[in-house]
Order: C-alpha cells, then structure tokens, then sequence
C-alpha cells in the first residue's frame, strides 16, 4: 500500500511539473501560429532605423561605435521575443490558448496571420504605406462600405486607442531615459504635458497608418471572412488575446523606449567628453 501510494505522489509530482512545460509549449506554438517571430523581425528593423535617424537628429550623427554597441544592445531580439511571450504567458490561460490555436490553426486563421504578415512587411516601404493611407482616406472621405468591417474590426479590438496610449506611453519614457541620463532638465510634470500636446497628432497619424495597414491586409478577405474575424475578436479568448498581445508588446516598446533615450544622453555626454 505505501508502495503504491508512493508512486501515485511521484506521478502526481510529475505532472505538476511537468504541465508549466506543456503550457510553455502551447504558447511557444501560439507564437508559431501566429507569426510573432517574424513581426519581431521587422519591429526591430524599423528601430534600427529609428535609431539611426536619432542619431543624425539628436547626436548630430556622431554617435559612433559607443551608439551602435547600445543601440545593438537595446534590440536584443531574443529579448524582445521573450517579453512578448511573457505578455502571453501571464494574460492566456492554458483553455485559452488552446482556443486560440483553434482559430489560428484553421484555414481562415492561418490565411489572416499570412495577409497581416505580409501587409505589415509591405507598409515598410514608404511608398506602400503612403498609397495605404491615401486609399484609406479616399474611402472614409466617400463613406465607402468596405470600412464598414474594418471599423468593427478596430473597435473590437479597441486598436486605435490602445495604439495611441501605446505611443504616448513610449514617447513618455523616452522623456524619462533622456531625463535620467541627465541630457535634459524637464519636471515628469513637463514632460506629461509635452506628451499630452502630441496626442492629437499621434491619434491621427496612428489612424492613417492602422487603417491603411488593415485595408491592405484584408483586400483579399470576403465581408464575411473579416466578420468571423471580429466574431472571435469579441469572444473571451479573443479578448484575451489581445489585450495579452497588447502587453508584450507594450512593455517591450516601454522598455526599449526609456533605453533609447538614456542611450540618446550617455551618448551626448559621451561625445562631449
């Protein structure tokens, strides 16, 4: 009896132990499914721009090796995989991402992941994303029909506002690495209200390119594909899923953010030395 109570508390260890694997896993396949490694890819990209052009603007493009050495530093892509994994981790119960493998493993779902992918790619060229916008702008200034699912699509998802506090969010800790560098002398009073002066500007901007981005990957899908979409969108776990992609995402924008900025001051001090 103790023989075989002792093998039951060592099988019942072993699946404890062994279910933190098995949901990692589940999520590592989430991401697969969803293509995540490759938005990374070109996420960092575009920072590697990005910083770049901080370097001309903001350094008088004298950064040198000290800026590239922290700007490689700062978009480390294991790093930034690993926080938007973590955003999946905490935010999807295991039901939850065995649902959403559900959707994303269908024909549907892997034909959205594919036009998304290959539409956030595209709006890479300035040239594409310029056509993007102005198409978006010609179909809402006609009231045309096809933003129809688009818009519930976006409200759905809640994208713009979440976008917009996103970029906010990022320019205030951008702010907050240049402050702390010591590069700039602004009160987190200060640099609240500069932020908050941009808000405009970044919702209007953020809606161009969202729009222009989501009609250019879904051109493809019928009316009815883009509404099973916002169906699953509106479910628990759809719900879930975005706002736990949201959380990835966010924090590694927040933490790449402030790096930046310091970097922007260590950098200025750097050159002055």
């Amino acid at each position: 009896m103790r023989a075989r109570a002792a093998a039951f508390w060592a099988l019942a260890m072993l699946m404890l132990l062994a279910a933190p694997a098995w949901a990692d896993a589940r999520v590592t396949l989430l991401m697969e499914r969803l293509h995540l490694a490759e938005i990374v890819d070109i996420m960092r990209d575009e920072g590697l721009d990005y910083a770049q052009s901080l370097d001309e603007d903001m350094l008088a493009g004298q950064g040198g090796a000290f800026w590239n050495a922290q700007v490689t530093r700062i978009y480390d892509r294991a790093r930034m995989m690993e926080m938007v994994r973590e955003g999946l981790r905490n935010g999807l119960s295991p039901q939850q991402v065995d649902r959403a493998l559900l959707f994303f493993d269908s024909d549907l779902g892997r034909r959205i992941v594919t036009l998304e992918v290959a539409a956030r790619a595209a709006m890479v060229d300035e040239a594409v994303e310029e056509a993007a916008r102005g198409t978006y702008l010609r179909l809402r200034n006609e009231h045309d029909p096809r933003l129809d699912p688009i818009d519930r699509f976006v409200a759905a998802n809640d994208l713009l506002d979440r976008n917009v506090t996103g970029a906010m969010t990022s320019n205030m800790q951008f702010y907050r690495g240049i402050a702390e560098g010591g590069a700039i002398d602004m009160t987190e009073q200060e640099m609240l209200a500069d932020v908050w002066e941009q808000e405009q500007a970044i919702r209007d901007d953020t809606e161009g390119w969202l729009y222009g981005y989501l009609l250019l990957a879904y051109e493809p899908l019928e009316t009815g594909d883009i509404e099973e979409y916002v169906a699953f969108s509106q479910t628990a776990t759809g719900r879930a899923l975005n706002a736990a992609l949201f959380a990835g995402f966010e924090a590694m924008y927040r933490d790449i953010s402030y790096a930046l900025g310091r970097a922007v001051a260590l950098s200025a001090h750097s050159s002055d030395l």
